[in-house]
C-alpha cells in the first residue's frame, strides 16, 4: 500500500467524487477507482458507500480516512521540513479572489508581503465566486478569497474583514446632495445590480424583501467595474463595497452615499482546503492577511 492511494482515498472523501479525485491527483477516474478497490480487497469490507450523487465513507472508510489524514500531513510536513532547512522563505503562492475584493482591497496586504517576506509573490487570480471554492478543493489555488462565504465540503473559511457597503451615483443625481440615503429611498429608482448569481445581490435582495423595498435593477452585470462605468453614465445607482469606489470618489466621477438605517456591510473570507499543509511561501501570505485584518491565529482558525 503506497501513500498516494492513501492520498487518492482521502481526496474522494473530501471531495465526495470520484472525478475530482481524479483530477486532484493527475490521473483517471478508473485509476481512482481501481485504488480505492484494492483498498477495500486489503481490507475486506466496503470502505465507500456510492449514490447517484454523491460518494460518502463507510463507519469503516471514516476511521481509515482519519487516519490517513493524520499520517498524510505528517509526512507532508516532514518532507517540507527537510527541503526548507537553512532556506529563506521564497515562492509563489495562488490566491483566487472575487474581482471587487482582489482590485481594491489587497493593497495593504500586497505592502505587508513585500516587507516581511520580499522572495514571496502573491499571484492573483480573479474569478467568479463559485469559481474560487473550485480553484481551493482542486488545488488550483492555495488561498481563495470570497464575499458572504458559505461551508463546502473540503474546505475551510477563515474571517478576512467586512465591507462597508454604500449607495453610489452619479455627481448629478439627486441622492448626491443628500447627506445619507434611505434603503426605501431606492424604490423605484434606476439601479445597477449585480448578477443575480452573485452572493452580494442574492444578500442585497433578502435585505429589500425584509423591507418591503421594490427594486427597478435596469441593468445586472458580473463586474464591480463596469457596475461604476455605468452609473457614472447615469444609468442608475448601485449599492457597492466603498472601498470599490475610493478612486472615482476621489476624482469626482462617483458620490458615495452611507445608509440612514445605519451601516450595512458584506463579509469576506479567506478559503483554505482542508487538511491542506501550506508551505513556507503560502504560510507568509497567509500571516500577511492577518497582520492586514486582524485574523484569528492558526491554531485558533484550524479549529473553527
Amino acid at each position: 500500500m503506497q501513500l498516494e492511494s492513501l492520498k487518492m482515498f482521502c481526496d474522494v472523501v473530501e471531495t465526495g467524487s470520484f472525478s475530482r479525485a481524479a483530477q486532484l491527483n493527475h490521473v483517471t477516474q478508473s485509476a481512482v477507482s481501481q485504488q480505492i478497490r484494492a483498498l477495500e480487497n486489503r481490507y475486506e469490507q466496503k470502505l465507500l458507500s456510492r449514490s447517484a450523487r454523491q460518494v460518502t465513507p463507510t463507519p469503516a472508510g471514516e476511521r481509515l480516512f482519519r487516519g490517513c489524514k493524520e499520517i498524510l500531513a505528517r509526512f507532508a510536513e516532514v518532507e517540507q521540513e527537510i527541503r526548507e532547512q537553512a532556506a529563506e522563505v521564497a515562492g509563489t503562492t495562488t490566491v483566487s479572489t472575487i474581482y471587487s475584493v482582489g482590485l481594491h482591497e489587497l493593497n495593504s496586504v500586497q505592502k505587508q508581503l513585500l516587507k516581511s517576506h520580499p522572495k514571496v509573490n502573491m499571484r492573483l487570480n480573479y474569478r467568479r465566486n463559485d469559481q474560487v471554492y473550485d480553484d481551493v478543493i482542486l488545488g488550483a489555488a492555495e488561498i481563495g478569497i470570497v464575499a458572504y462565504p458559505q461551508p463546502r465540503a473540503g474546505v475551510d473559511i477563515l474571517p478576512f474583514r467586512d465591507d462597508k457597503l454604500s449607495v453610489v451615483c452619479a455627481p448629478g443625481h439627486p441622492f448626491a446632495t443628500k447627506q445619507k440615503v434611505s434603503l426605501t429611498a431606492l424604490s423605484g429608482v434606476p439601479f445597477i445590480a449585480f448578477d443575480r448569481e452573485a452572493p452580494t445581490r442574492k444578500a442585497l435582495d433578502r435585505l429589500f424583501r425584509e423591507k418591503s423595498i421594490d427594486i427597478n435593477p435596469v441593468m445586472e452585470m458580473d463586474n464591480v467595474e463596469t457596475i461604476k462605468r455605468a452609473v457614472e453614465m447615469g444609468l442608475g445607482v448601485a449599492i457597492l463595497p466603498m472601498s470599490t469606489a475610493q478612486g472615482e470618489v476621489k476624482g469626482g466621477t462617483l458620490v458615495a452615499k452611507p445608509f440612514a438605517e445605519g451601516p450595512v456591510s458584506r463579509p469576506i473570507g479567506l478559503l483554505i482546503r482542508k487538511g491542506k499543509y501550506l508551505d513556507r511561501a503560502s504560510a507568509a501570505v497567509l500571516e500577511a492577511f492577518k497582520a492586514a485584518s486582524n485574523l484569528p491565529p492558526a491554531d485558533e482558525a484550524e479549529r473553527q
